[in-house]
């Protein structure tokens, strides 16, 4: 049974390291940028993963999709900008766009950043079903937090 389900997901297109049976992976240990605010999100489920990180400057988002790393850059934004970031970001590429809904709260114990108590990674691929992954993080800024 279980080599069935194996061969099913492979047949897919979704990779084993999947977070939470997603084709969502998780993401290598990244850098806050040298400049302006970076996110990162971790995965909100039974499996505890960094699985995405975008940043303000250049606006770009990094995860891991079916295992391979991908850098999406932002197509736009709606809502209030608080460092950087707003409520709802879509970010694409070839074929591939990423929606990033997140809750930004200031919290007066971080000096350079806030945090995402809440937040949604929304994979869209053509001819495949959507795909929401719970996330949560922190934003993290260089410098002066621009934008709050």
């Amino acid at each position: 049974m279980i080599a069935l389900l194996l061969a099913i997901q492979a047949a897919s297109g979704q990779a084993a390291s999947g977070i939470d049976g997603s084709p969502l992976g998780p993401i290598a240990r990244q850098q806050l940028p040298a400049t302006g605010c970076a996110v990162f999100l971790w995965s909100a489920g039974e499996r505890r993963e960094l699985v995405a990180m975008a940043s303000a400057e250049p606006a770009r988002l990094r995860v891991t999709i079916d295992g391979r790393a991908v850098d999406l850059a932002r197509a736009e934004q709606q809502g209030v900008v608080s460092f950087g970031f707003s409520g709802t970001t879509r970010y694409r590429t070839a074929g591939v766009e990423v929606a990033l809904d997140m809750a930004i709260v200031m919290d007066p114990a971080l000096t350079q950043g806030g945090t995402v108590p809440s937040a949604a990674l929304t994979l869209s691929r053509p001819g495949r079903d959507s795909v929401v992954l719970p996330v949560a993080g922190l934003i993290g800024c260089a410098g002066a937090t621009p934008g709050h």
